[in-house]
């Protein structure tokens, strides 16, 4: 017996990451460490749980076990619910052969148990690599308004750049008429954030339809959103503004780290009215030495610094020993910067070893970000190059 949910939230959280690298070798994507003390995943999560949805289901499928580990029973984010909570949601094998998730809408289609099983009216559908803070209450209740049967959220983009998306075309009331997937001559600045809000009747429909199309990709921007629009639903463009990453390079996770810097960082992780969680670690206080310098930096629990660090993001348990530089980088957690070595415009995973004197990316910057994989050891007094890929 399961009790009645208005809306099921259904959070795709399977992706490789490939264009992550080494960072993404022995994990999902969503599970990328961000920010110190933080996981990419934890901000759909907490969005849901500050929107008051208490009922999601986490599709996983690639490299699944520490975030599984990571979600646990949801406790972090108040999702241990005996009525919802959070569940996570690996392809099965039902009657007949077991499927991978063909795609984004294969994946939800899979689940559609799960969704009636709580006899939800509306289902929610989130991506798991995305750096946001979002009221999804907000956005439901403009799809009811409405009378939607989809509605998908939308962020102004520069015209230059809309060629990277899902560009909607809508009406002054915001009714989507035209919808184009990476067009290479945009005539909106609308993109899709990969956020839908469906009416499940109507979802459950253009899934069943399109698992029956063998020529489908099984997917919601390429197949189930224009098969909707083609068929004249009733679709809409919910106009978010804010801060928004897709941090699905290299670059754009090192500038979303950046982004929590300075006086006035471009997304408030301090803002009490909307607390982003996450799993704690028990460790010691940081600490930082006598002839130390740390400068514009972010450090979480059990740093240890006795160099000198500007312009950097710090994971748990990070140690920069003395006359060590580590400047623009983002170094996640339980890596060791040794005696004298150097680290600049980089991203260094966890339980990494950069050896005494070594240097990383004396001449790197922004556009050619070095990053060094989880559990590697720099020998002492090597030198790495610039945008070196080290896996």
């Amino acid at each position: 017996m399961f009790k009645k949910k208005e809306c099921v939230v259904m959070l795709l959280a399977g992706g490789q990451g490939s264009r992550l690298y080494a960072l993404t070798t022995k994990t999902a994507k969503p599970s990328v460490s961000y920010g110190g003390k933080y996981r990419i995943i934890d901000f759909p999560l907490s969005n849901c749980t500050n929107s008051g949805l208490d009922t999601v289901g986490v599709l996983t499928q690639y490299q699944p076990l520490y975030l599984n580990d990571y979600i646990g029973t949801g406790l972090p984010w108040d999702l241990d619910r005996t009525f919802g909570g959070v569940h996570i949601l690996p392809p099965y094998q039902g009657q007949g052969s077991a499927d991978w998730y063909k795609g984004t809408a294969n994946a939800i289609w899979q689940n559609m148990e799960f969704i009636n099983r709580y006899d939800a009216e509306y289902v929610l559908i989130l991506s798991g690599d995305h750096i946001y803070k979002m009221d999804y209450s907000e956005m439901l209740d403009y799809h009811k308004k409405k009378g939607a049967d989809c509605t998908i959220a939308v962020i102004d983009v520069p015209i230059e750049e809309a060629s990277r998306f899902g560009i909607m075309t809508a009406t002054e009331d915001g009714e989507i008429y035209k919808f184009s997937e990476k067009p290479k001559n945009p005539d909106s600045t609308k993109a899709s954030m990969g956020i839908y809000v469906f009416t499940k009747s109507k979802l459950e429909k253009y899934l069943r339809e399109d698992s029956e199309n063998p020529d489908s990709s099984y997917d919601f921007g390429k197949n189930v959103i224009p098969a909707m629009l083609k068929a004249g639903e009733k679709m809409y463009a919910y106009p978010f503004e804010g801060y928004w990453k897709d941090v699905g390079t290299i670059t754009s996770l090192w500038e979303a780290n950046m982004d929590l810097l300075g006086d006035s960082p471009a997304l408030d992780l301090a803002d009490e009215s909307w607390r982003i969680y996450s799993r704690q670690y028990a460790m010691s206080p940081q600490y930082i030495g006598e002839d130390a310098s740390v400068e514009n930096t972010t450090m979480t629990a059990g740093c240890e610094i006795y160099g000198k660090v500007r312009n950097c993001v710090l994971g748990h348990g990070v140690r920069i020993e003395k006359d060590a530089v580590v400047e623009n980088s983002v170094i996640m957690d339980n890596t060791v910067i040794e005696e004298g070595a150097q680290v600049y415009y980089s991203i260094v995973d966890a339980d990494v070893v950069i050896g005494k004197g070594a240097v990383i990316a004396k001449d790197g910057n922004k556009a050619n970000v070095t990053v060094i994989g989880a559990d590697k050891k720099i020998k002492d007094g090597d030198t790495v190059e610039a945008g070196a890929m080290i896996n």
